[in-house]
This record gives structure tokens, C-alpha cells and sequence, in this order.
């Protein structure tokens, strides 16, 4: 199963709560400083972990710091700009479905194996698709007053979202048929 790691939800849950605190508290990027027991206290993330997450992400350029009384962590550039990707990778490494695309051995049939090689064009897929999504589109409605313009989707998952639906459509009537007989 494909699992992101609870740091990244972590990562990305605090990188969305800095922008609504900068778009709630001024407005202009950057002018917002949030310390990481406010985070805590307003993501419901224990405090030692959103230090460990701001201290990754500071590390990673997505936050910048600031020490002293009025101290605290602010976004770098805004979620529009930080693909889910980036977070990704900065917290769980690179994106690698099995162990052999990273390079890094691991794997018992390696040199036997008839699919070697052949899983790159699927990691990369994952990777594109992960990069075409801006924390901005995860940030959600109500979250901010302004939402961020939706990327159109591409012919292929179009079909895929047009497929997924109908199937939906069609269990329906049954569930509820089923639903009735009861």
C-alpha cells in the first residue's frame, strides 16, 4: 500500500495553518510569525512533533525562523508555489514505489528480475502527479477567503473521474434496492 509517512500529514497540516495565520493576521506573505506551541495548540499536533516538523521544513527552505520575543516560523513563499511533491521528498526522501528505482539495492532478485527498469515510467507518473497539486488546492474551502483556481484536469483523468463516477451512479440504485428490502 501507497503510505505517506505521518510527518509529511504533519508537514503539510502546519505548512496550511502558517498560510491561513499570514492570510488572517495581514494579509501579506511573510508578515505572520507563529511559534510552535500555537501551531500545536491550533493543529492538535503534539508540540515536540511540530518542532521536529518546523525544524525539517525550515531546513528544506519552506519556513523561515526568526528567535526572540516576537519570534516565531512564517511560510517562505506562498502554498501556490510549494508543490505536494517538494513536502514529500523533503520529509520521507525521495519518491520511490520499490526499492530498486532508488538505486540503493535491497532487493534479492535484482539481478534476475524480469520488471527491472521497467517500474521507472510508473515512479515517475506518481511523481508528476504529486508535482501537479499546490498545498494551495489542499488547503480547502473555508479554510481562507480566497480559493485557488482549480488545474484543469488532463483528457486522461478526465475519463478516469468520468469512469469513477458513473460507477458510483451505478451502485446506488442497488444500495438502495438492497436498502428497501430490509
Amino acid at each position: 500500500m501507497l503510505r505517506l509517512s505521518k510527518l509529511t500529514d504533519y508537514a503539510v497540516a502546519v505548512l496550511i495553518r502558517l498560510d491561513r495565520c499570514q492570510r488572517e493576521g495581514g494579509g501579506e506573505q511573510g508578515a505572520c510569525m507563529a511559534t510552535a506551541p500555537h501551531l500545536a495548540a491550533l493543529t492538535g499536533i503534539p508540540e515536540p512533533t511540530v518542532a521536529k516538523v518546523l525544524k525539517t521544513l525550515a531546513g528544506s527552505g519552506f519556513v523561515t525562523s526568526a528567535r526572540g520575543a516576537r519570534g516565531g516560523y512564517r511560510l517562505s513563499r506562498p502554498l501556490e508555489d510549494i508543490a505536494l511533491d517538494e513536502v514529500i521528498s523533503a520529509l520521507d526522501g525521495p519518491i520511490a514505489l520499490i526499492t530498486c528505482i532508488e538505486g540503493t539495492g535491497g532487493c534479492e532478485a535484482y539481478g534476475r528480475c524480469d520488471v527491472r527498469g521497467r517500474w521507472e515510467p510508473v515512479n515517475e507518473a506518481v511523481r508528476s502527479a504529486l508535482r501537479a497539486i499546490s498545498l494551495a488546492e489542499l488547503r480547502g474551502p473555508g479554510c481562507c477567503s480566497e480559493r485557488p483556481p482549480m488545474r484543469a484536469a488532463s483528457p486522461r483523468e478526465a475519463a478516469l473521474d468520468t469512469v469513477s463516477r458513473e460507477a458510483a451512479l451505478d451502485t446506488v440504485p442497488r444500495e438502495a434496492a438492497l436498502n428497501s428490502a430490509e
